[in-house]
């Protein structure tokens, strides 16, 4: 059971008399493992409290205001020890680390529970009978990596007996209402191709509960030694998946009014086919997993430029730092904010992936150390302007563990983190960002 770490003075767990320490062991009457438990508690209009204090067991009513937060803070945000993988996956990116790294970098999380509170995508191969009923009785949200509906070809994938079990498991959490975002992973050789148009085809027959697909290529690194062989996406396969995903889509457009089927953007960035509009998206279910992330940058660069507030203190002249692929979008973006104003200067720096490797072309994986290597020695303007997506949750740390202060001071300009299309515009005219 969650040991309480603290008690906001004055909260209505204060006033219950709650302290720091005590072992919480019931809410309304139920067990709470675990911070869902809290939480869906916490939904009730009243709250009654069973917990240790100094080994005597003690019950008290929590009153407050209306659904007011009741003050308790706990050592995890799980309340609980976070969830391990139990599969071998072929195309696993965290078997494909160099080493080194920061040791978070490398725990397997497949938390359910994470699916819920901050959108991770989980396999559901780890999981006690009560704990699939558990998300059938509370009906959990859950963002679910599918790859393969075939049990066999899921189990190969996953390299898990109990992989195979996942279509039947999403058969009946979709009979009990719970929505589901899929995502396939897509090894060329393994799971397109005819698997994948099974895949697809199963997972829209439980649509509604499935109201989204996204379809995303493999990433490998230059650390596959020892792992199995699986051929990258290239160009080629990249406009097939396309192909593949825009066809089924359409499908569903005229059969549910959604396309319901999403390629990732790097496909797109692959193929060197141009970016879908915004409304391609309908209400972007799927962009935390890079899907439409492109198209919502433009929409926000090109409404950031409806506005009238002209530079003040004349454009800036910064550089552009991105990953290989995403490098012709963002000069495209560059080019709408000087065609409205001319005085703009940057450079655009495609940053090759030395970490990883060189098939590694995302934006999101470039290092410190790359940008060091890349950009060194060149004349860089008034600071350099790299996407958000490369440093971590917190903002300040690269994959290899170097602070934006360490790669600004090594290259003697600042780093500027840009988070969304409209401080992209105010960055290269010189607004604040």
């Amino acid at each position: 059971m969650p040991i309480v770490k603290t008690v906001t003075p004055g909260s209505p767990a204060c006033r219950a008399g709650i302290r720091a320490r005590d072992e919480l062991l019931t809410l309304n009457g139920r067990p709470v493992r675990d911070l869902l438990d809290y939480r869906f508690a916490l939904a009730d209009e009243g709250i009654t409290a069973e917990f240790l204090s100094d080994g005597e067991r003690k019950i008290c009513s929590i009153d407050r205001e209306g659904y007011e937060d009741i003050g308790l803070g706990f050592e995890s945000d799980l309340m609980d020890a976070e969830k391990g993988c139990a599969n071998r996956c072929i195309f696993c990116f965290i078997d494909q680390l160099p080493p080194g790294l920061r040791p978070t970098l490398y725990f397997k999380d497949d938390d359910y529970r994470l699916s819920i509170l901050t959108g991770n995508y989980v396999t559901l191969t780890n999981l006690a009978d009560w704990e699939i009923d558990r998300i059938a009785d509370l009906r959990i949200p859950l963002n679910l990596s599918v790859h393969a509906t075939d049990p066999g070809l899921r189990t190969r994938m996953l390299r898990n007996p109990a992989a195979g079990n996942l279509y039947e498991t999403m058969k009946r959490f979709a009979a009990r209402g719970i929505p589901m975002q899929a995502q396939v992973v897509v090894c060329p050789g393994w799971n397109d191709g005819q698997a994948l148009e099974q895949t697809l085809a199963d997972l829209i027959a439980l649509h509604p509960r499935v109201p989204s697909i996204s379809v995303v290529p493999v990433g490998l690194t230059d650390f596959r030694r020892g792992l199995c062989e699986i051929i990258p996406v290239d160009r080629a396969r990249a406009g097939e998946l396309i192909g593949t995903c825009e066809r089924v889509g359409q499908s569903c457009l005229k059969k549910f009014g959604s396309r319901v089927v999403y390629p990732a953007d790097e496909l797109f960035l692959t193929a060197g086919r141009e970016i879908p509009p915004y409304e391609y998206y309908e209400d972007f279910p799927q962009i935390e997993n890079g899907v439409g992330l492109l198209a919502a940058f433009r929409d926000e660069v090109e409404a950031a430029l409806t506005k009238d507030n002209a530079p003040q203190n004349g454009p800036s002249n910064v550089t552009c730092a991105t990953g290989m692929a995403a490098a012709p979008f963002l000069g495209e973006m560059a080019e709408l904010v000087k065609s409205k104003w001319g005085g703009v200067q940057y450079d655009i720096i495609p940053v090759e992936n030395r970490f990883f490797g060189r098939t590694v072309t995302v934006a999101g994986l470039v290092t410190g150390r790359d940008l060091i290597a890349r950009l060194g020695g060149l004349d860089l303007g008034e600071r350099i302007l790299i996407p958000r997506s490369m440093l971590r949750h917190e903002g300040d740390l690269f994959l290899d563990s170097l602070s934006l202060a360490e790669v600004g001071e090594a290259l003697g300009r600042p780093l500027l983190p840009i988070p969304d299309g409209g401080a992209f515009v105010r960055a290269l005219t010189g607004m604040p960002v």
